[in-house]
């Protein structure tokens, strides 16, 4: 019978727990298995689950699929999903930062933030500012997307 006050012996619950090893692993590798992960979860659970709130991705939950835990560190934005390497952790920020500032943009006003006559689509951070949605400027240029108005740093 299930008892609710029964202690649980740490020793009993460690094992019930599956051990993985560290491996190395590629950034393609891991696309492909939070893919995976991804199109296991519910419809209604977003993606945005395996990433921490410093932006690395929560490892636990991709062992049973990679049959191990990343030596490397990534990062994922909760924004687009994109992934990044440990060497491109700022940029991983940026592509939040800014992807929230235009979201919030194209709510206000209803048009892109882009900077007027630029035919790539470049994001304005001159627009972005005079409404308080982004506290500090990026030292890469952004690039909206025709893909849901997601924000890219390559030029189209």
């Amino acid at each position: 019978m299930w008892n609710p006050f029964k202690k649980t012996n740490k020793k009993e619950t460690a094992n019930k727990k599956q051990e993985y090893s560290t491996i190395d692993i590629s950034l393609e590798d891991l696309k492909h298995a939070i893919h995976e992960y991804g199109m296991q979860l519910p419809d209604e659970i977003p993606l945005s689950v395996l990433v921490k709130d410093d932006l690395t991705i929560d490892y636990k939950l991709l062992a049973p699929i990679l049959k191990g835990i990343p030596n490397k560190t990534y990062y994922m934005s909760r924004e687009t999903y994109e992934i990044f390497e440990e060497k491109d952790k700022q940029l991983a920020i940026d592509y939040d930062n800014v992807q929230r500032a235009v979201d919030s943009y194209m709510q206000q006003t209803k048009e892109l933030p882009i900077i007027h006559g630029d035919p790539f689509k470049r994001v304005s951070y001159h627009k972005l500012e005079k409404l308080n949605l982004l506290n500090y400027r990026p030292h890469r240029e952004f690039y909206i997307t025709n893909e849901e108005h997601l924000i890219t740093n390559q030029r189209p």
